[in-house]
């Protein structure tokens, strides 16, 4: 049994308050919205985030952040906008021998740092991971057969993580590439975002196929420039989180580009969806490619229509009249 708290009371972290606490984990809560814990103390669900899913009573809820003091593991599902001003509140009580694991996905705005680097600046002293992979809190929630990756610089601590995690529902796998779990697990909303919007404007299998792939693709391209490894993007933390962001209607970037593809106004599709990590990402990671040097048109014409403007039908035009490619595209792979 380790003792665990988790820092979010979103869908995600009580997902895994959830699965944790089933698998008979001491398992702590922390959000800074009281009025979410009084709702599940006092119906026993939040159905804002999760409904239907009752949360354990045993899960103990709190808005103290000191309750990560001597804990096993934090597990961070912060959405990544708020990362850093929630993990440097956690700072002063985090024990060094904690270990950090991180489950948001995103880039930092102006610094385009990814969140592990974040957490990494915030908790100089502690070991950080990353937890990703296709999970959604709906499905982890309900014990739904879940598999992910654990990426960790320290082997070891990545073992403990996969070892701790696993259980019936939810495998554990690890991946030594903390980059490219970073990149695939935070680009793949841009893509679902894009996927939603073609959803949204009414157009075919084939469409959304290729983007898929070609999204993969330039995923891939951003991630190999900032040191990650090809065959991350062929696992859980690439193809294998895009396939279920971009095709289910639990992925609210899928949906939030679907209203968009119908004609709703960008910022007010974000705001009728809620949380739609892949819209700030697609401004950071067009920035960060323009930064490397890295071609991503999809990326790029998605940012024009959501920052700019464009018709999301120019911006298909676009896309479908670039100059002709080779499709292994080997000068950026060896």
């Amino acid at each position: 049994m380790a003792n665990i708290t988790i820092l979010g009371s979103g869908g995600f972290g009580l997902s895994l308050a959830i699965m944790c606490d089933n698998a008979g984990h001491n398992v702590t809560v922390w959000s800074k919205f009281q009025d979410e814990l009084d709702t599940i103390k006092r119906t026993g669900e939040l159905k804002s985030k999760l409904p239907g899913v009752l949360v354990n009573k045993t899960i103990r809820l709190t808005n103290d952040i000191s309750e990560v003091r001597d804990k096993d593991l934090v597990i961070i599902g912060i959405p990544s906008g708020f990362l850093r001003s929630v993990c440097e509140e956690a700072a002063p009580f985090m024990d060094k021998k904690t270990i950090i694991v991180n489950t948001a996905k995103g880039l930092e705005g102006g610094s385009l740092k990814t969140m592990s680097q974040v957490c990494k600046e915030c908790f100089p002293d502690n070991t950080v991971a990353v937890l990703t992979g296709p999970s959604h809190a709906e499905e982890v929630a309900r014990g739904i057969p879940t598999t992910v990756c654990t990426a960790c610089e320290d082997r070891e601590a990545a073992y403990y993580i996969q070892n701790t995690l696993s259980n019936n529902t939810f495998r554990v796998y690890v991946n030594d590439d903390v980059m490219g779990c970073e990149i695939g697990g935070s680009l793949k909303n841009v893509i679902a975002l894009a996927a939603g919007v073609c959803d949204g404007l009414g157009l075919g299998d084939n469409t959304k196929a290729a983007l898929m792939t070609r999204g993969i693709r330039e995923i891939t391209r951003l991630g190999v420039a900032m040191g990650a490894e090809v065959s991350t993007f062929a696992g859980l933390s690439g193809i294998g989180d895009l396939i279920v962001t971009c095709c289910s209607m639990h992925s609210r970037n899928r949906r939030a580009g679907i209203l968009i593809g119908k004609g709703v106004d960008p910022e007010e599709a974000v705001r009728q969806v809620g949380t739609v990590e892949g819209y700030i990402c697609t401004k950071n990671a067009y920035e960060l490619a323009k930064k490397m040097g890295v071609e991503m048109p999809i990326t790029e014409q998605l940012a024009n229509v959501l920052f700019n403007g464009s018709p999301v039908a120019d911006t298909i035009k676009n896309l479908m009249g670039r100059p002709a490619k080779n499709e292994t595209e080997s000068d950026f792979l060896h």
